[in-house]
């Protein structure tokens, strides 16, 4: 279930907390993906403490809302927001990418009770979810789809066969978010392969589409409103992120999309986002 409205400066200090574990986690780690993990936290919070209707003593329960985190590589903040809330102990939070672990380098289903889809080859996570919420439809069930991508990821052919066929289908229960960080493991995603005018483009495609600022949590309460049933067609949030979000090393700098970093570097990146704590 989702827990008790909390005010935005509870949700900062969590989210800067959580953002401690994901540096602490692949720093122990020695491999990982720190930019997009730090990029996409502040949204996973709020989705599984003030949105989703789940329940980790059950992570099976038939009418929980379901999430796709597509962009798998930036598992370390899911497993972060899903140990705050009691899917499994803290302490399993420093066996990440570790032989054995449930808390594989890419989300992995078979092992993690509460993953709804084993990603992290990029561009599936959306076509996953589209079928889970046309069988939501079928069974006629209230429960409600959201897909995680990357904004590199959305230059992948199958986000766009999605992207038109969610419409078609009138998957109002379906959500989708970019964490919209403009950078990818060989660039930014606007250099590489630009994806604008982006908003222009879902809307056509007959997408609610809504633009935040992916850190700010007012923006993010009102891209997912409380009537659950008010949009009628499936909603686009595009989340304008920060990669790095909370190091100031590591912001906007491509070259921390996927490195781990050594003691020195994490002790300084944990002491700035300490700060946020008091």
């Amino acid at each position: 279930m989702t827990t008790a409205t909390a005010t935005k400066t509870d949700l900062k200090k969590t989210a800067a907390q959580l953002r401690i574990s994901i540096i602490r986690m692949i720093e122990a780690a020695g491999s990982g993906h720190p930019g997009g993990s730090l990029s996409i936290i502040d949204i996973l919070l709020y989705l599984y403490t003030q949105v989703l209707r789940h329940d980790a003593k059950k992570p099976a329960w038939p009418d929980r809302d379901r999430l796709i985190l597509s962009k798998g590589h930036a598992c370390p903040a899911l497993y972060a927001v899903m140990a705050h809330c009691g899917y499994f102990p803290e302490s399993e939070l420093m066996t990440l990418r570790k032989l054995g672990s449930p808390l594989q380098g890419h989300p992995d289903r078979l092992r993690l009770p509460g993953i709804e889809a084993s990603t992290g080859s990029l561009g599936q996570g959306l076509s996953i979810g589209l079928g889970m919420a046309l069988a939501g439809q079928m069974d006629k069930k209230d429960y409600r789809v959201y897909a995680i991508l990357g904004d590199g990821e959305m230059q992948e052919g199958q986000v766009w066969e999605a992207l038109m066929a969610a419409p078609k289908f009138k998957t109002a229960n379906l959500t989708v978010i970019i964490d919209s960080n403009n950078g990818q493991i060989d660039g930014h995603v606007n250099e590489i392969m630009s994806l604008d005018p982006l908003a222009d483009k879902l809307a056509s495609f007959g997408w609610d589409v809504k633009a935040i600022d992916g850190h700010d949590f007012a923006a993010i309460a009102g891209a997912f409103p409380a009537d659950r049933t008010a949009v009628g067609k499936p909603r686009a949030v595009i989340a304008h992120t920060i990669k790095g979000k909370g190091v100031s090393f590591m912001e906007n700098q491509i070259g921390w999309h996927g490195k781990a970093p050594n003691k020195e570097e994490a002790d300084k990146a944990v002491a700035e986002l300490a700060k946020g704590l008091s």
